[in-house]
């Protein structure tokens, strides 16, 4: 177990951004990652975890406790049942599983970070989220101080969240399991139009694993989804916004809104969510509400590739980002009466 003082944690995230931790310990083992928690918790010691780092907003003062990475490796295959540490890479553990011909998490192709933060976010793109495959996610409970396993149903998933992540305190994620699909080399079935369409195919239609998991790789590419450091477009968290859930009501003083600023035909984006709720799109929105792709004069802009990624051009601070996402908040609330929520964990700051 590596331990560091006064160590720099804007390395460690893909907004390359942050001030330093006052102790930095990499943890190998899920043992390691037990007595590390452990030892906080027992001192009162502040507890910062990181994975892989993409989906983290951290303070430009940095974090005044003990920052852990988690650094675990494991892939274990067993037929359709497969299981990863939580520091394993999951594009690279994505990878493997179209190698082995198995179909459930091939549209979750360049999704950057580690298998472990999975569950938290209930991690989704393509007509695809972790949630369908999970079947548990062995964790380390605070609370109890005991290994637990959590299957599934007492996961409660539902878009971009978990109790995992309702609860962010309570639960270390150790390793999690997934039931994946022997479908001969053949991909789950398309649900998404952009997919469908790249593939030229119908949506429900079945086809090479390869061939989804290239496809999915360029439309991530195409939008600056695909961490390459050459190219600051992806100096970013992704999707920095959650997509709006309405309520019926919400949504028609929405359209209502939408009709009055962009003329009596205007329709926005809508999706069934279920029980009475309909999705709505946070980069329609803040395209529509002036902020174009390339937004910004600053060090922190909108990518040039989609407007809802907020990139670091290279010399941006956190403030500098916390600045432009308040902008783009304050923004589409004025144009649509709609506050967007951020994707990623705040560590020191909010917005």
């Amino acid at each position: 177990m590596q331990e560091l003082h006064d160590a720099p944690l804007a390395p460690l995230t893909t907004f390359r951004l942050g001030g330093p931790a006052a102790r930095l310990i990499t943890a190998s083992t899920d043992a390691e990652v037990v007595a590390a928690v452990r030892e906080a918790d027992d001192t009162g010691t502040p507890l910062l975890l990181i994975g892989g780092g993409s989906n983290l907003v951290i303070g430009d003062k940095g974090f005044a406790g003990t920052a852990l990475r988690i650094a675990t490796r494991g892939f274990e295959l067993d037929g359709t049942k497969l299981e990863l540490a939580a520091g394993e890479l999951w594009t690279e553990a994505v990878a493997r599983t179209v190698e082995a011909g198995l179909a459930g998490i091939e549209c979750l192709a360049g999704i950057p970070g580690s298998a472990g933060a999975t569950p938290i976010q209930n991690v989704g793109a393509y007509g695809q989220e972790v949630s369908s495959t999970i079947t548990e996610v062995i964790a380390y409970d605070r609370q109890t101080r005991e290994t637990v396993t959590i299957p599934n149903a007492e996961c409660a998933f539902s878009y971009r969240h978990s109790r995992f992540k309702a609860d962010p305190e309570r639960f270390v994620v150790l390793r999690v399991r997934f039931q994946l699909e022997d479908a001969d080399g053949l991909s789950a079935p398309i649900k998404y139009a952009e997919t469908a369409r790249a593939l030229g195919v119908e949506a429900g239609e079945r086809v090479p694993l390869a061939d989804t998991r290239e496809t999915v790789l360029k439309l991530r590419s195409g939008k600056g989804m695909v961490l390459d450091p050459e190219d600051h477009d992806t100096w970013s968290a992704g999707s920095f916004f959650t997509n709006p859930i309405l309520t019926d009501e919400q949504f028609a003083a929405f359209h209502a809104c939408v009709q009055a600023r962009l003329g009596a035909d205007a329709i926005p984006p809508a999706y069934p969510a279920g029980n009475g709720h309909t999705k709505t799109s946070a980069a329609w929105l803040i395209d529509k509400s002036g902020f174009t792709k390339g937004y910004g004069t600053g060090p922190a802009r909108i990518s040039t590739k989609h407007t809802l990624a907020l990139t670091n051009r290279g010399e941006a601070t956190t403030e500098d980002l916390l600045a432009l996402a308040r902008e783009v908040v304050a923004g589409v609330h004025a144009a649509f009466g709609i506050t967007l929520v951020n994707e990623p964990v705040m560590v020191g700051v909010n917005l």
